[in-house]
């Protein structure tokens, strides 16, 4: 339950900060698995095998592809720009994302082949859909109505294709960057619980206080 502070951020009370922080995945995860992909698609990356994306961390730990938001919060800015997932060497990019209830998700096909996407969702109330695209074709578009999180899109044309976007009620989330590192903007002054997850890795969370802002550092074990 959010405290009499936190509702401020109902009604977009004035004092705001950014909650800022860093991820550090600890432990070794097991090796990341080749793609068995097809010639057509092989091609599209001449001199390197492409690898699942379970755990992308950089070389001091930092932990990429983390979702973090503020649990129960409500409201805040509106979502006016999409949230753009590309096809790219028959890839998802980015492979995990955030997005807010009725945002636009605009997916895009940079491939010289055909994809299907096909958001397979598992909230009431967000359809699933299953779209063809054609190479280099005009963007897609999706929105969905209810909150979910990891809500899964992937192509049967090519079935190691995954993109995971985590759908929230509210403005308050983000995704770790390459480094780790996190900042969710526009955060009143107030309590509230940060909340840190990893598809693999799970879930860990802090209690914080914003005061003009907040950092909040996080460990999450590799499993």
């Amino acid at each position: 339950m959010l405290t009499l502070t936190a509702v401020a951020f109902f009604a977009g009370h004035a004092s705001a900060g950014d909650v800022t922080g860093k991820i550090t995945l600890k432990g070794t995860p097991a090796p990341e698995k080749d793609i068995p992909m097809d010639p057509a698609c092989g091609a599209l990356h001449p001199g390197k095998k492409p690898t699942t994306r379970f755990y992308v961390a950089d070389a001091s730990g930092g932990l990429a592809d983390c979702v973090v938001y503020l649990e129960g919060a409500k409201g805040g800015s509106a979502a006016d720009k999409p949230v753009v997932i590309d096809q790219k060497g028959c890839e998802y990019l980015p492979y995990i994302n955030s997005a807010q209830v009725k945002q636009t998700i605009r997916v895009l096909n940079s491939d010289p082949v055909m994809h299907n996407v096909h958001p397979t969702p598992s909230a009431d109330g967000n359809k699933e859909q299953n779209k063809a695209q054609l190479p280099k074709g005009a963007p897609l578009e999706f929105t969905f109505e209810k909150p979910e999180k990891f809500l899964r899109f992937k192509c049967d044309v090519h079935p190691w294709m995954f993109s995971y976007v985590s759908i929230f009620d509210h403005s308050s989330h983000t995704v770790s960057g390459k480094d780790g590192t996190f900042k969710i903007t526009g955060v009143p002054d107030g309590k509230y619980k940060l909340v840190v997850e990893h598809r693999k890795g799970g879930k860990v969370e802090k209690e914080i206080e914003v005061k003009g802002g907040a950092k909040a550092d996080f460990t999450i074990e590799a499993k």
